[in-house]
């Protein structure tokens, strides 16, 4: 007889004929059979009720929780550079542009500033009076007192005078009277230069004094204080070996100043011969040429003083603008 046949799949039909779980069977966790006699492990319920599966919860270790920490204190300290580093450039940016923005603006000042550029009249004018204050300094010794003057004389005849003698630049003080010298130094005249002159006929001696103020404004409030009076001036100067040895004090006839610019031109005169003024009538004094050639010498170097430049730029650099 032949035998029944057996079923060449029996781990199939277990598996199939195996009825699912019911009311909490098989145990959650528990091991089934599958094909292959490889066992299936039930996950474990999760969420409630009766049916709910069971999850297992893996706690942190220390050291996780640390490294977390440590990452996130780094993170937070790496923003906290990069806002700092942000607000930095920002800051240095702004300063960089006021910075770029002054020097451009100063530049562009300076250009114009320094550009060529008609000179104005009130510049012009403050060239003039800038170029006759330092002629005392700028100018040689035979500029400010020339070697020989020439000027007019009585029936307008031509006459010259010649220089014999240059005294020491002197403090204001010394070299006047002191009823002028007082005035001066209360406006605080700066030095006194002075020379002395006679006539072609070596008859007259003639002693002129600049005395040299800060600016023109100064000169006129001294000059409006100086005394009037022609007895008092400049002090004569002598040189020995010439006309003028015997000119002292007492042999000046008459003295007077001419104002111009920041100068006042002092000038006073007497013979050559020793004469005093006290034995000089006045009416000889009058008609005599002495003092018109002391005004003529004072006046031509107080012109030559107070003269305008030949050459009055007309801008700022030259004559081109």
């Amino acid at each position: 007889m032949s035998k029944p046949e057996r079923s060449q799949e029996p781990g199939r039909r277990r598996e199939a004929s195996a009825s699912p779980a019911r009311d909490g069977w098989p145990p959650p966790g528990s091991w089934t059979p599958r094909a292959g006699g490889a066992p299936v492990r039930r996950a474990a319920p999760t969420g409630t009720g009766a049916g709910a599966r069971r999850v297992r919860v893996r706690a942190w270790s220390a050291a996780g929780r640390d490294r977390l920490a440590a990452e996130r204190a780094e993170l937070a300290t790496l923003e906290q550079g990069i806002r700092f580093r942000t607000i930095f450039l920002i800051l240095m940016g702004t300063i960089l542009a006021i910075a770029a923005s002054n020097v451009l603006t100063g530049a562009v000042g300076l250009f114009r500033e320094t550009a060529a550029r008609p000179l104005t009249a009130a510049e012009q004018a403050r060239y003039i009076k800038d170029d006759i204050a330092r002629r005392w300094q700028a100018w040689s010794t035979d500029l400010v007192f020339p070697a020989e003057l020439q000027y007019i004389g009585l029936g307008r005849a031509q006459q010259y005078a010649r220089r014999v003698g240059l005294a020491p630049e002197t403090p204001c003080r010394s070299g006047v009277d002191a009823s002028t010298g007082s005035v001066l130094a209360q406006y605080g005249c700066r030095t006194l230069l002075r020379a002395t002159y006679v006539d072609q006929t070596s008859t007259f001696v003639i002693t002129v004094g600049i005395a040299v103020l800060r600016d023109e404004e100064t000169r006129i409030a001294a000059t409006a204080q100086l005394p009037v009076d022609d007895r008092v001036g400049v002090r004569p100067v002598a040189f020995p070996g010439t006309a003028s040895e015997l000119f002292g004090a007492a042999q000046r006839q008459r003295n007077a100043w001419i104002p111009v610019g920041p100068y006042v031109v002092f000038s006073t005169a007497g013979y050559s011969d020793g004469r005093t003024r006290a034995s000089i009538s006045p009416e000889e004094i009058l008609h005599s040429e002495l003092w018109p050639a002391a005004q003529a010498v004072a006046g031509r170097i107080a012109r030559a003083l107070g003269d305008e430049p030949n050459a009055v730029p007309q801008c700022t650099q030259g004559n081109v603008c």
